[in-house]
């Protein structure tokens, strides 16, 4: 009878490259299935993974999807190095935005250099609080933050439904479920003329720089990943597991609020029903396909906007449905997976020596 069998020494080289390999079987794949549905199957997997890569027109746009799945990613992966399995950012990236436009709300029609600030900080609290209530639930009475973290994502959604619709919707508006669009103060400013290109990409990129100094160079993420690997060494070398969850549910909480408030103050410039976009269960793939290393998914955060920014070439060119982006996503996420397996297993018979 066949088994799987750890392999006593997984390829290094394997696991570098099973990313690319997981790229590459999720193009050929989904070629195959496109064509067999009656679609231009090359046309549709050359427009979704390398048209936005080869047109220069499209760099700014990958950089605006890249940027909020990057700082979303870097939360999550340091919070997966402890085995603490937060899936709830979407919930938290919505409710920064929130924290966020309640600052902006707040402040409509005053001026200075001190609103922005004001509602990344907003941004950063909201998602904290709502990452604070899977920790508690984790810490106090042992239940699984999986659960906890998702759960709360539909609340988020809905809370963002009644202020949009409600006592947030601008009176201006047209009856539109929306609230005030945001003023020059209260925007990201943009760092490249006449582009997209907002404050918040090269802010992303900091904030990966940061996250590798403190995950590689501080005691801090020696701690985490300590605790991720061999929690009885942990608590011998003094390392207390209820802080260090609290600390990464918080640490990837407070960044997807942040992501939160910069996609509200960039892209979209106000709150809409349309704001959850996804981004918090996606940026899962990145922090993956990143092997949890903060330079890994910035890369990762760049294949995983090709997606969305070659699903709308794609919706246009060949006339895909708007669901391709996600399937190709959790396609994606299914071969690194895969591909994970087989570098760390291998299939023998079983009665028979290793």
């Amino acid at each position: 009878m066949l088994e799987w069998r750890r392999r006593r020494e997984p390829s290094t080289l394997m696991l570098g490259l099973s990313p690319l390999i997981a790229i590459g079987l999720t193009m050929l794949i989904g070629m195959l299935v496109f064509t067999a549905m009656g679609y231009d199957g090359f046309h549709a997997v050359r427009d979704i993974f390398l048209t936005p890569f080869l047109e220069p027109q499209r760099w700014p746009d990958l950089g605006v999807k890249a940027a909020p799945l990057v700082m979303i990613a870097l939360g999550l992966a340091i919070g997966f190095r402890a085995n603490v399995w937060n899936i709830g950012a979407e919930g938290q990236y919505v409710m920064g935005a929130i924290a966020g436009t309640g600052v902006a709300l707040a402040t409509h029609g005053m001026s200075g250099w001190w609103i922005l600030p004001a509602m990344a900080l907003g941004g950063i609290v909201g998602g904290m609080a709502w990452a604070a209530m899977p920790a508690l639930l984790r810490v106090k009475l042992q239940v699984s933050e999986i659960l906890t973290s998702l759960m709360l994502t539909y609340v988020a959604v809905q809370v963002l439904y009644f202020l949009v619709r409600g006592p947030w919707k601008d009176p201006e508006g047209f009856n539109f479920p929306q609230t005030r669009m945001f003023t020059a103060d209260q925007t990201l400013p943009i760092v490249i003329p006449e582009s997209l290109v907002h404050l918040g990409i090269p802010l992303a990129l900091v904030i990966a720089v940061i996250a590798w100094l403190l995950m590689e160079k501080t005691t801090a993420g020696y701690a985490v990943k300590v605790v991720g690997l061999a929690p009885a060494a942990a608590r011998h070398g003094g390392f207390n597991a209820d802080t260090v969850t609290w600390a990464t549910l918080l640490a990837s909480g407070g960044l997807a609020g942040l992501a939160g408030l910069f996609e509200a103050a960039g892209p979209f410039g106000q709150l809409t029903p349309q704001f959850p976009t996804g981004y918090g269960f996606t940026a899962i793939i990145v922090a993956f396909l990143g092997r949890l290393n903060p330079i890994g998914i910035v890369f990762g955060g760049i294949v995983l906007a090709a997606t969305y920014v070659g699903g709308e070439i794609a919706q246009t060119t060949v006339r895909l449905p708007q669901a391709a982006t996600g399937m190709f996503q959790a396609l994606l996420l299914f071969m690194l997976l895969a591909t994970d397996v087989l570098v760390r297993f291998r299939i023998g018979w079983r009665g028979r020596t290793a």
